[in-house]
């Protein structure tokens, strides 16, 4: 990459990381996306289930077709850094580095679109909606596919941590399925002071959450890997009274859908039997927002040869991660890859997610290359050759 287009997606990724949009909402970001895309003489589809936008670029002289996707919107977090770049949305930012992500997909736009040495299609796919799992099904079914044929899929994310350009490569599973699950428990509230004209949820709710724990160390063999955290507990306003409700607010994150159906029946069972147990009546809602994003592995192994081409050096020895990416769901239609690339040090406070994250622009120029190369490489042979 010249220097004059690593200082334009530096200058590109912090103007989008000063204009963060939540999942579902991210108008702007489009918009800034067609912007781009048209100054680079890019043609585009947008709205593809919702802020979803789809661009193109074809060769003649082979029927082959790849797509590269990226994740546009951001979190639900106050951003703490000090930058002149910080986040302008109270509330709202790019803690995960999908700012990055957007302009890496332009970055490789922009390079393949002035490369004359390839030939077939290639679907730039920006995505919407990631953090909150929909973003993906519902460019599915706006029919993302079958209007924009691609053999295979390709993403990457930034990886904290991980030395600044390096290319992590799994075999099977990266990342895990996810899914948020909230449990009601309502009681009978009444004058603290009284508690035996109560029902009480806070007490239901402290077995509960013990209980809940046990699934994981008692119910799972220790071979598969379980996440069952809560995250949020709520209930009660104030010290004198029992509460009329508690709400428990968690994650499940799992690899094996035959697991993650144990577990949760085995959540539902205890639930059920504390609520009897306490006189409660519950409300309970169990969400799989997606699926373990597994790598095909002749994906993964041109992943690594692209990594190659573009210079930058290799890790094939990385545990999975239980976080969580709706591109699992592409990868369930399509054979292809997820692969980390190393954000540098992650430092206090540089993890994802993180108030006081920020995506490392000096690792664009890695980031572009991959997806160029895997671009390419892609476009050379058949699925699984």
């Amino acid at each position: 990459m010249d220097t004059e287009l690593l200082a334009t997606l530096t200058q590109w990724r912090r103007h989008l990381h000063t204009q963060p949009e939540l999942s579902e909402h991210e108008h702007g970001t489009a918009a800034f996306v067609q912007e781009k895309l048209t100054a680079l003489g890019i043609p585009f589809v947008a709205g593809i289930g919702g802020a979803g936008i789809v661009a193109t670029l074809s060769r003649p002289g082979s029927n082959r077709s790849v797509g590269l996707r990226a994740d546009i919107d951001a979190l639900p977090i106050a951003e703490e850094n000090d930058l002149p770049y910080a986040s302008r949305t109270p509330g709202v930012m790019h803690a995960c580095g999908h700012d990055g992500h957007t302009v890496s997909l332009l970055g490789a736009a922009a390079i393949l679109a002035r490369d004359a040495s390839w030939k077939g299609t290639v679907q730039f796919i920006f995505q919407p909606a990631e953090e909150n799992g929909v973003g993906a099904k519902a460019m599915l079914a706006d029919g993302l596919l079958e209007r924009f044929p691609m053999e295979r899929v390709f993403t990457f994310h930034n990886w904290p941590g991980l030395e600044a350009g390096t290319v992590a490569v799994h075999d099977g599973p990266v990342m895990a399925a996810g899914g948020r699950w909230s449990v009601t428990l309502h009681g009978l509230a009444g004058h603290a002071a009284i508690p035996h004209q109560t029902r009480d949820p806070i007490v239901a709710a402290g077995h509960l959450i013990v209980a809940l724990q046990t699934i994981v160390a008692r119910n799972v063999d220790p071979i598969d890997a379980v996440v069952l955290s809560i995250g949020q507990v709520s209930g009660g306003v104030v010290s004198n009274q029992i509460p009329p409700s508690v709400s428990l607010l968690g994650t499940l994150r799992t690899y094996r859908p035959e697991v993650r159906e144990a577990v949760i029946k085995r959540m539902r069972s205890i639930i059920s039997g504390i609520a009897e147990a306490y006189d409660m009546r519950t409300d309970v809602e169990i969400l799989s927002t997606g699926r373990a994003a597994i790598n095909t592995r002749a994906e993964g192994d041109l992943s690594v040869a692209a990594a190659g081409m573009a210079g930058l050096a290799v890790r094939r020895d990385l545990r999975p991660s239980t976080t969580g990416d709706d591109f699992s769901f592409l990868l369930q239609q399509r054979p292809g890859a997820y692969v980390w690339i190393g954000n540098g040090p992650a430092g206090p406070g540089g993890e994802l997610h993180n108030s006081r994250y920020d995506f490392n622009d000096a690792i664009l120029p890695a980031a572009v290359g991959w997806l160029t190369h895997v671009a390419k490489l892609a476009l050379t042979e058949a699925p699984g050759a």
